[in-house]
């Protein structure tokens, strides 16, 4: 089985390819927005990262949404929700972490499964 990276350094891909699925690494927007412009860029990278892998958010199989803080969970969701469009939600976990510096409010990880 092949394995295929894209966007690779030395420290990470952002997205890896294998046996049909594709792992996309943690997403996060630009720092010092707010959580809701945070999560609408880091779904656009998703998006992004998804075509560029041959897929797309109706493939989604799991997410993993690190927080810097709870307080942000409505306005997460309410911009989560509305990409979803009400259809093909993955299994999804939601946490408070300590993100990679304060500035940052979300993080999104996801697998998604190949056409």
């Amino acid at each position: 089985m092949t394995i295929e990276r894209l966007h690779s350094g030395p420290r990470m891909s952002q997205a890896v390819i294998h046996n049909g699925i594709v792992h996309l690494a943690g997403q996060i927007g630009a720092p010092g927005e707010d959580a809701t412009a945070q999560t609408r860029a880091v779904l656009a990278s998703i998006d992004t990262l998804l075509a560029e892998a041959g897929t797309s958010r109706d493939r989604l199989l799991t997410a993993t949404i690190w927080l810097a803080d709870m307080g942000d969970f409505a306005a997460m969701n309410a911009v989560w929700e509305d990409w979803l469009g009400g259809a093909n939600a993955p299994t999804r976990a939601t946490g408070e972490v300590r993100l990679a510096t304060d500035a940052y409010k979300v993080e999104i990880i996801v697998t998604a499964a190949m056409p």
